[in-house]
């Protein structure tokens, strides 16, 4: 059965965060540059909470906020979900699903390690199935589609 470690074998392993004391401001433009929708808000590699665009939204913009003088730990997500290296995935579908949630920071022996996504869960899917189609293609037809 697959785990998050398949998962993160196949990503940079780099994961982006921000400490507490952090704007938003700062937050919201390192979450543009790299073109994704959290950062994990970590202290010494410890996660503490995790601050995503909905929180932006509701939790700053829909309370007229001001992002460059908030602190990321005042409107943070917390408590976090997180999983293991060795969470099977179907574990961590289970997560994001009945927590509503798109992102899993993966944290092994009290440290950030990395983060899956509902997107990197969908694709590993979607390669599982591809593989499976041409198994199938192959035994029924001799050769690879």
């Amino acid at each position: 059965m697959p785990k998050v470690s398949d998962i993160l074998g196949r990503k940079s392993g780099e994961v982006a965060s921000v400490g507490e004391q952090d704007t938003v401001l700062t937050a919201a433009r390192k979450m543009n540059e790299r073109k994704i929708g959290s950062v994990v808000v970590a202290h010494d590699e410890t996660v503490v909470g995790i601050f995503t665009e909905r929180d932006i939204l509701v939790r700053v913009v829909a309370k007229g906020l001001d992002p460059a003088a908030t602190r990321v730990g005042d409107v943070m997500t917390r408590p976090v979900a997180v999983c293991h290296s060795e969470t099977k995935l179907e574990e961590c579908k289970s997560i994001i699903s009945g927590k509503r949630i798109r992102h899993l920071p993966v944290v092994d022996g009290g440290r950030l390690v990395g983060i899956i996504t509902s997107g990197d869960l969908l694709a590993n899917e979607a390669a599982e199935q591809q593989e499976t189609i041409e198994y199938l293609y192959e035994y029924l037809y001799g050769t690879k589609p």
